[in-house]
């Protein structure tokens, strides 16, 4: 990742409404949401939403999809999975002990899922 994008992703995440919209759309994976309806959760002016969308869309970080009379944004979990490692590896500099501590506080966070056995 090239530094003008990670500094892109990084100022369309450093405003409230931008940074809620995709936290809300995070949760709302791999579906996404309507327009609409994110603007209703996020107690937001569609007009509003649709300026903060258009910032979030430009950063890689949000996409959309048109179905039918509405559009549906979802959340580009693979640039920001990009930004958040670039932001590791330069931190750590090959030094892998200065970002240990980050990496293990995500474990608590995201545990796998566990496979369900088959009941035969």
């Amino acid at each position: 990742m090239e530094n003008e994008q990670a500094v892109l992703a990084l100022a369309a995440l450093a405003q409230s409404t931008r940074m809620h919209a995709f936290r809300t759309l995070v949760r709302h994976e791999p579906q996404g949401l309507a327009a609409g309806d994110l603007a209703r959760l996020l107690e937001v002016p569609q007009n509003t939403l649709s300026a903060h969308l258009s910032v979030l869309s430009r950063a890689d970080l949000v996409t959309s999809e048109r179905h039918s009379r509405s559009i549906v944004y979802r959340a580009n979990l693979a640039e920001f999975q990009k930004v958040a490692l670039f932001l590791l590896q330069d931190c750590c500099d090959g030094r892998p002990e200065v970002c240990a501590p980050v990496v293990e506080s995500l474990k608590p966070c995201c545990p796998p899922k566990k496979k369900e056995r088959s009941r035969a």
